[in-house]
């Protein structure tokens, strides 16, 4: 789950950092926009983008390549 805005280019930055991966891993990104919820708002506001796993915050702000790669390995 990816916590963002649609005018944020630190947002459209982890998204493409995102898809860059996809040739080593195959995965789904669902993109959320934190403006349309309250409570996204209140939670991810400052933060965004923000990256989720199952509920667990993998990074914000900037993608963190090595550790997206390390979880994406333990679903080979």
């Amino acid at each position: 789950m990816l916590y963002g805005r649609s005018y944020c280019h630190l947002c459209d930055d982890m998204l493409a950092a995102l898809n860059a991966l996809r040739g080593e891993h195959a995965f789904e990104v669902e993109v959320r926009d934190v403006d349309t919820d309250p409570a996204w708002v209140e939670r991810y506001d400052e933060l965004v983008p923000v990256l989720l796993l199952d509920g667990v915050e993998l990074c914000h702000y900037f993608l963190d390549t090595a550790k997206v790669r390390e979880v994406l390995g333990r679903f080979r």
